[in-house]
């Protein structure tokens, strides 16, 4: 039976499902003891780690102490946190590029012209995903202002600085304005800022986190929308390439990036930023009934407005036609259901509006670069 080694912190919501995902490789290909402890990020190298005589090891950790230690180990070894360990170690990691245009396309979708990040520099993958946003922005037309994060808090006077610093940055930025928080931690800090100056999210201010933590998502008011990381498909195919390392082959290739699921909406970013009001009904109604047999002659019912200028609005404001809008709204409602119930496409084609499967599985071919069963096999990796 292989001994693995399971250096990974335990202590957030995605450390746990990389550990998810390496104990199913282990059910489905091993068996092998798996060796873990209750960690966070920056735990100490443990003391048994300089004699261990295992066969491999799956770290992910900030201390640099443990990667010297793991190096001293002389065993098969993937990396999850950074690719600063590249030369001695294979890594499998987010795609944070990925995460960071997810997030600018959520805002852009719902209107928004004026943006911030509230970023970090510690890591490699924070600024790539700062980066990847405000890339993607400017790709759209759009500055974006950035706050990098400074200081500790871990005292009240080092959280207090902070939080009046942030409080100062939000009262300058135009609004309304999407800002994006590169964890979930620091998306939790911005609506605690937000209620502070009595600044209504989402009307106001609208905040999107990464990692999808189900405590800070959840406890924080109001509601956090957070990107969803593939944790476990991540520890899975870790687990998978040090097996092949155990086994003697090597890796020819030495990173393996994969994208996250998909953006969890929550009240923190669910709101459309259209001055118009007639475009903002008429995004509106697209969201409240597209999966209903919902038309552009439906909303011109109901919206005072020519087709014309509906149309011309739409390209404007959002980049795409309300046909185009209705169909993206289908989708979304598609992967939702995909992602959370066992429902056939048949059943799935009747809830979203579309005439059959076939052509739900047309468009949602064309829109997401996969087929709906794919797409649900990579989701439910992720479980």
């Amino acid at each position: 039976m292989r001994r693995v080694a399971l250096l990974i912190e335990t202590s957030r919501s995605y450390g746990r499902d990389l550990l998810r995902g390496v104990k199913r490789y282990s059910l489905e290909q091993g068996p092998w003891s798996l060796f873990v402890e209750v960690r966070d990020l920056e735990s100490q190298p443990p003391s048994w780690l300089r004699n261990w005589d295992g066969d491999g090891i799956i770290t992910r950790s900030g201390s640099t102490a443990i990667a010297a230690e793991v190096r001293r180990a002389r065993v098969p070894t993937i990396e999850l946190r950074s690719t600063r360990h590249g030369p001695w170690f294979p890594f499998v990691g987010v795609d944070n590029h990925e995460v960071g245009a997810m997030v600018a396309r959520h805002f852009l979708e719902r209107g928004f012209r004026n943006f911030g990040i509230f970023a970090l520099n510690a890591e490699e993958f924070f600024v790539e995903r700062r980066e990847s946003f405000v890339a993607s922005l400017k790709h759209a037309g759009y500055s974006c202002s950035v706050l990098l994060q400074s200081g500790r808090t871990e005292k009240p006077a080092g959280w207090e600085t902070q939080q009046q610093r942030l409080m100062s940055w939000i009262k300058q930025l135009p609004r309304p304005v999407a800002i994006m928080a590169c964890t979930d931690q620091l998306g939790c800090w911005l609506l605690d800022a937000c209620s502070r100056l009595s600044v209504r999210v989402p009307e106001e201010v609208a905040i999107v986190g990464v990692e999808n933590d189900d405590v800070l998502t959840t406890v924080s008011t109001p509601p956090l929308s957070s990107v969803r990381l593939a944790g476990e498909q991540i520890g899975f195919t870790a687990a998978s390439l040090l097996d092949r390392l155990m086994r003697g082959e090597r890796l020819r290739q030495r990173q393996t990036l994969i994208p996250p699921i998909c953006l969890e909406t929550r009240q923190s970013s669910d709101i459309v930023a259209i001055e118009d009001r007639d475009l903002a009904q008429a995004v509106q109604l697209i969201r409240e009934r597209a999966c209903s047999a919902f038309t552009v002659a439906d909303i011109l019912m109901k919206v005072p407005i020519s087709r014309s200028t509906l149309e011309r609005g739409f390209r404007q404001l959002l980049g795409r036609s309300p046909n185009q809008e209705i169909v993206r709204v289908k989708i979304e409602r598609v992967c939702q259901l995909l992602r959370e119930t066992d429902l056939n496409l048949d059943q799935i084609s009747r809830r979203t509006g579309f005439n059959t499967p076939q052509y739900m599985l047309e468009v949602f071919r064309k829109q997401m670069r996969m087929t709906p069963g794919a797409y649900r096999r990579r989701c439910a990796a992720t479980e």
